[in-house]
């Protein structure tokens, strides 16, 4: 893809010192250490069952899967993993991840909330893990009339492993308003699979990041496909990389945007196919993992992504469960525990506006401290 030449220039070297701050490997739940390699209380079987993405999301729940693998690898134990190519599969996968002897139990993604919690209720001697949810499906209701939870997990033996994915976004979004603002375009957007709160959470941030810049550089780069007031905006409706989700994009793109952010797994492809055939200087943004290394044939279009560490929290919470230290405290990353961050900029690196790292690391430093506060409705 040809870069305009109106974006002024940065060293590499720079950039890769902010990159230190902004993409660490991340700790999350409370686990011993790895160094001298964990050990297993006898008896321990871990399990993971995915959403209906599947395991080659390149996002939500291959990230959640490597962080099993890396775990059991060090662990010499062999994960039991099941796949779901449907809704109609969670309450049947659980069931029999039950039956094969399972001690911990990783479901991923809020999809599954209700029939994780019923397995659990079911069966109050395995331990559960559940990503992107609280686990409480019981209490208030919105004005849908559906449960939105009292934010207490309904089942003592579940760990949610939550995000404040805000906090990265907001980086994402204001790295999203400076980019497009050397180009001389000044509009960006976002798109999101299905209207919930880990995917609203992004989108919330990368509005909130956009808003900061323009006061900051007294801007005017504009946004489209979500309302952070009215929280509105465009959806495809699911998380599948097919034309609904392509023609959701496109719609997105016709605004005249030259950065979108895709939120929701696989909708990435459906967004990057849109870009593609807009034959614009258009980029786009990663989300969950460092999507320019997980999917390699996006990378000359993905500026950064905006990280949530699914596989450290996976990898920690396993490890922690099968030293017998399970602990069903929900866990919340965030910029500070590097539970969340920004990805490289890669291709990029060498490209983007002049002072837009220094920019960032300051921000980040002021949401870790306290002094900024980056906030969502979503928010854990």
């Amino acid at each position: 893809m040809t870069i305009s030449t109106t974006r002024k220039l940065i060293g590499v070297t720079a950039v890769a010192g902010l990159l230190v701050a902004l993409a660490g490997c991340g700790s999350a739940p409370t686990a011993g250490s790895t160094t001298a390699g964990p050990t297993a209380v006898a008896g321990f079987q871990p399990c993971i069952v995915s959403d209906d993405g599947g395991w080659n999301d390149k996002s939500f729940n291959q990230s959640a899967k490597e962080g099993m693998d890396k775990a059991a690898g060090e662990l010499g134990v062999k994960a039991i993993e099941v796949e779901s190519s449907s809704a109609n599969d969670y309450a049947p996968n659980l069931e029999n991840l039950v039956a094969e002897g399972c001690t911990f139990i990783i479901s991923v993604g809020f999809k599954l909330s209700a029939d994780t919690v019923t397995s659990a209720l079911a069966n109050p001697k395995i331990n559960y893990a559940i990503i992107d949810d609280r686990a409480d499906n019981t209490g208030a209701t919105g004005k849908d009339g559906k449960p939105t939870g009292d934010g207490k997990t309904d089942a003592p033996n579940i760990k949610p492993l939550l995000f404040d994915t805000v906090q990265a976004a907001y980086l994402g979004g204001y790295a999203a308003a400076a980019w497009s603002d050397a180009a001389g375009v000044n509009k960006v957007g976002t798109v999101g699979g299905i209207q919930i709160p880990p995917v609203t959470i992004f989108m919330d941030g990368f509005i909130d990041g956009v808003a900061k810049f323009n006061t900051d550089k007294s801007k005017n780069v504009q946004t489209f496909g979500w309302d952070v007031k009215a929280q509105t905006g465009a959806f495809t409706g699911g998380f599948a990389a097919n034309d609904t989700a392509k023609q959701t994009s496109q719609g997105i793109l016709d605004q005249g945007v030259d950065v979108l952010l895709p939120v929701g797994g696989p909708i990435y492809q459906s967004a990057a196919a849109a870009i593609a055939d807009s034959k614009k200087d258009t980029v786009m943004i990663g989300v969950d993992s460092d999507l320019a290394v997980a999917d390699p044939s996006v990378a000359g279009v993905t500026l950064v992504s905006i990280m949530k560490r699914i596989d450290s929290a996976v990898h920690d919470a396993v490890v922690s469960a099968a030293e017998g230290n399970f602990d069903p405290t929900p866990y919340v990353g965030t910029l500070a525990n590097e539970g969340v961050g920004l990805s490289s900029f890669h291709d990029f690196e060498s490209k983007l506006p002049a002072g837009l790292t220094d920019e960032l690391a300051k921000l980040q430093a002021q949401i870790i401290s306290g002094e900024l506060k980056v906030t969502s409705p979503s928010s854990p």
